[in-house]
């Protein structure tokens, strides 16, 4: 059964949404405080954890932030209505997604069922999908592995399946919507910025901005993204 961890200090909403996630048929745990619930995905078992970014102990960015040195577990992030900056610096720091607070248990689940089906398909990749290439750039979607000039790239969940949506359309323009429906496993919506923050990200990670670097990730205005050789 697919576990997932909720770390929240709010112990009534931690009891409720796990009751909650139960009746969907998910195994659920809840961790009020943020070390304790690191300590616990440690111990390994946990398949996506739901992460409240305002906790009094220590909060959910710097939470990830730690998480993030040791391990690449899904998280979805809980985050105040209306806080672009706490959204946008928890993309950056590898959050898979991201739900407004206040929210209903429904539309959490629907981005949990969202996160897992996108990381099992990539998973469950057929033989023609296993590898990828582009010059440096490999793609292992077996093993959701990426490797730059035979050197391994830490990627989150999230920016793997983004990466794997480029290169599965090398050198062709893709646009948000379809990265974020292929990539994020759902509609894009307005004003929403994660495809913009994982794209920063990966230019970062695959060291896209050096000018010796034979790959390129172009923004194509009012269209979209294109990965391609230079």
């Amino acid at each position: 059964m697919t576990c997932i961890l909720h770390i929240d200090d709010d112990i009534e909403l931690g009891t409720l949404l796990c009751e909650y996630l139960r009746g969907e048929g998910f195994d659920a745990e809840h961790c009020a405080n943020p070390l304790d619930g690191l300590n616990r995905i440690q111990q390994g078992g946990v398949d996506l954890v739901v992460l409240d970014v305002m906790m009094r102990e220590q909060n959910g960015l710097d939470t990830l932030k730690t998480l993030r040195q040791s391990s690449e577990v899904p998280v979805l992030m809980l985050t105040a209505r209306g806080d672009n900056i706490d959204r946008i610096v928890g993309l950056e720091l590898g959050a898979d997604d991201y739900v407004p607070k206040p929210c209903m248990p429904r539309e959490i689940v629907a981005r949990i069922r969202a996160i897992l089906r996108r990381t099992a398909e990539s998973s469950n990749s057929t033989t023609a999908r296993v590898a990828r290439t582009l010059g440096p750039l490999s793609l292992d979607s077996s093993k959701r592995k990426a490797s730059l000039n035979e050197e391994p790239v830490e990627l989150t969940s999230a920016e793997f399946n983004v990466l794997e949506v480029l290169m599965s359309h090398a050198g062709e323009v893709v646009s948000k919507a379809l990265l974020c429906e292929q990539g994020l496993g759902r509609k894009l919506e307005r004003f929403d910025r994660s495809i913009d923050v994982h794209m920063s990200a990966l230019r970062n990670k695959l060291n896209l901005n050096a000018t010796d670097s034979v790959l390129a990730l172009h923004t194509i205005r009012g269209q979209g993204y294109q990965l391609s050789l230079r």
